[in-house]
Parts: C-alpha cells; sequence; structure tokens
C-alpha cells in the first residue's frame, strides 16, 4: 500500500514462492539376517529406532561423531553395542551395523556373513549349532575385537621390546624419541583394552543385565504368552514408562517360563572366554608397561652415574686448581722486579723453591685426593668398572 492510500498491484509472475529447506540426515546402515543376506539400509534414526524399538540416547551411542565408550546394552527387543569400531545393534532377527569407513569393518561384516546363518550339521554327532541368532552375533563382534587388539598388543610388543633394548645400549635423542611415541601409543592402546574389560565386566557382574540380551527367548516368551492388548510395548516419547512396562513385562513372564528367566549360563559362558582373552591382553600391556618403567628407571641411574663422574671430574680439577696457584703464586712473588742483596749470589736458590714449590703442590694434591676417596666422594671413580 502506498502513503497516499493506493494499491499497487503484483504481478504474479513476478512472486517467488520460497520454500523451506528441509534437511533429512540418513545414515547408512547394512543389514545381515539369519541367512547371511547383506542389505544396505538408508534410512534415518527415527526409521531405525521404529524398526528395532530403541530409544534416541541408545542409538545415540552409536554415533560416530560422539565420543563414547565401550558399552554392551540390552533392551526389550534388541541389543546395543558400541565396541571400538563396531557399531551395532541386534535383534532376534537381523544384526544392523553403522556403515563406517573403517577398513576393520570390512572382515567383521564378511565373519556376519559366514557365521550367522545356521549350519546343519550332523543331527546325530550333534554338530548343529543350537545358539541363538544375537549369541551367534554377539561372538563374532567380541571376537572380532578381541582379535583386533590382541593383534595391535602384538605389533606394539614386537616394535617396543627391541626400542627399549637398543635405548639402554645408547641413550640419544633418537631413541629417546622412539620410545615415547611407543608409550604413548601402548597408553592408549592400555585405555581401549581396559575400556573393553571393564564392560564385559560390568555385564557379567549383573545376571539381569545377561538375561536382557536373551532376545530370542524373551521373544518366544512374548508369543507364547496371552496378550491383554494390542498395543506396542515401547513409547519412544516417554523411556521411564517405556522401561517400567518392560521391567513389568518381564516379572510376569517368569512365571510363565519359570526358572528359564534367570538361566543366563550360555551367555556367562560365552563371555567369561572373551573377558580371559581380554584379560591376558591386558597383561601384555601391564608386563610391556613394567618393561619400560624398568627401562626408565635403568636410563636415570645410568644418568645418575654419569653425572657423580663429572662432580668427581670437576672436584679433581678443582684440587689441581689449587695446587697449581699455590704454585703460581711463588712464582709471582719470586718473579717480583725487587732488588735482594741474596738474589745477586745466590743463583741455586731458584732450584731449590722450584723443586720444593713443584713436590709440595703435588704432595697436597695426593692429600687432597685420598682425603676425598676416604670420604668416599671419588671412590666409585677410580673403581675398575667405571674404566
Amino acid at each position: 500500500m502506498l502513503p497516499d492510500g493506493g494499491s499497487v498491484t503484483v504481478d504474479p509472475s513476478t512472486v517467488v514462492t520460497v520454500k523451506r529447506k528441509t534437511t533429512k540426515s540418513c545414515r547408512s546402515w547394512i543389514s545381515i539376517d539369519a541367512t547371511g543376506d547383506k542389505t544396505v539400509l538408508d534410512e534415518n534414526k527415527y526409521a531405525i529406532m521404529q524398526r528395532v524399538q530403541i530409544h534416541a540416547r541408545d542409538l545415540r551411542i552409536l554415533d560416530p561423531n560422539l565420543s563414547y565408550p565401550s558399552a554392551i546394552l540390552g533392551r526389550e527387543r534388541a541389543s546395543v553395542l558400541n565396541l571400538e569400531h563396531i557399531k551395532a545393534i541386534i535383534t532376534a532377527q537381523e544384526v544392523l551395523v553403522r556403515d563406517s569407513s573403517d577398513e576393520n569393518l570390512i572382515p567383521v561384516l564378511e565373519e556376519f556373513q559366514r557365521r550367522l546363518p545356521v549350519v546343519q550339521g550332523d543331527a546325530e554327532a550333534g554338530e548343529e549349532d543350537e545358539s541363538p541368532f544375537e549369541f551367534r552375533a554377539l561372538e563374532v563382534a567380541l571376537e572380532a575385537i578381541c582379535s583386533l587388539l590382541a593383534a595391535r598388543t602384538s605389533e606394539l610388543e614386537t616394535s617396543a621390546y627391541p626400542a627399549l633394548d637398543e635405548l639402554t645400549l645408547k641413550i640419544s635423542s633418537r631413541n629417546l624419541e622412539r620410545v615415547r611415541k611407543l608409550k604413548s601409543a601402548m597408553t592408549r592402546l592400555t585405555a581401549r583394552v581396559q575400556k573393553v574389560r571393564d564392560e564385559l565386566e560390568q555385564l557379567l557382574d549383573d545376571d539381569d543385565d545377561m538375561a536382557d540380551i536373551y532376545l530370542t527367548r524373551k521373544l518366544a516368551g512374548v508369543s507364547s504368552s496371552i496378550s491383554v492388548s494390542d498395543e506396542p510395548l515401547w513409547y519412544p516419547t516417554s523411556p521411564t514408562i517405556g522401561s517400567k512396562i518392560s521391567r513389568a513385562s518381564r516379572m510376569s513372564l517368569v512365571s510363565v517360563r519359570g526358572e528359564d528367566e534367570n538361566d543366563v549360563e550360555e551367555l556367562e559362558m560365552l563371555l567369561e572366554a572373551y573377558f580371559m582373552q581380554i584379560e591376558s591382553t591386558l597383561n601384555k600391556l601391564t608386563a610391556l608397561r613394567e618393561y619400560i618403567d624398568d627401562t626408565e628407571d635403568y636410563i636415570n641411574i645410568q644418568l645418575d652415574n654419569h653425572r657423580n663422574q663429572l662432580i668427581q671430574l670437576e672436584l679433581m680439577l678443582s684440587s689441581g686448581t689449587v695446587c697449581i696457584s699455590i704454585y703460581s703464586m711463588v712464582a709471582g712473588i719470586f718473579g717480583m722486579n725487587i732488588p735482594y742483596t741474596w738474589n745477586d749470589e745466590h743463583g741455586y736458590v731458584f732450584k731449590w723453591v722450584v723443586s720444593l714449590t713443584g713436590t709440595f703442590c703435588a704432595v697436597l694434591f695426593v692429600i687432597v685426593l685420598s682425603y676425598a676417596r676416604f670420604k668416599g666422594l671419588v671412590g666409585s671413580w677410580w673403581s675398575k668398572d667405571n674404566k
């Protein structure tokens, strides 16, 4: 509208429609089912949450842009795994692995495809694999991460021990810098191994957490129980209500399944096997750390010994300087241009003065060193081990 009250006609063809740009954050996931078939899923986090029925806080643990410690979480319909580069969601029918550019993930995916399908062996020989799907997937992930950390530890040992031995033979800037880098790598690797070990130990100490990983058993119990409502048991907007209903459903299934709910022996044996393996890896790193500490102590002892030798050398030079100063003082006194009556006819006195003064200074130097050795100040310098 114009100031005078008039109106302006706008050409519809000149009107530009501005649309708000909506971004849809899609994450690439790899789905591997019980037959070993691999499927790439380009779905956002909400679709994944609906697919596996977990909350956003659990899915956030698998975000590669965020730094979260290693974790194995059991939920009502899925288990969440965050083990180093392996970020996966395990259900009773499939495994969802976050697509990553990490080259260490490729053999893990191949191992999933090879070992997840049930191998039908000889029935009479009892070779059929009766482990639940989630246990086979969990075993592949634990084996991959334990093998990777063990391999990194072996590589570090192969490089560290020769470098430490070389440093003990020759202390140089190059060897010190090499050992410093190896020690930093060992510290980082120890922290990674410690996180995985603590997570397995925490899981082994809690039977309820291990029972939450029995997804197939919970799914069979839910299907066999009488459904009183057609509404889903998962409430993404209210984690508190969802967790209460989850606990209530588990308590109601205990009476149906009897003692099967608390039977976690199979999972416990699986976790204990890999706990012992990761414990062995941690023990190797601990032994390497102790070897590095022993090497540092040995180097410090060597440096202290060299420092003591320099102090002893300085003491000897100072003693010699004092004796020579006495000799110089006598020579300076007799070298003054002062007329003495005995200086003209007693030339032989010069020889006696020079001889006696030199002898006196030498005897004084020996006395000082003998006293220092008697007090233990230069004893180690004269020993045969330092020659």
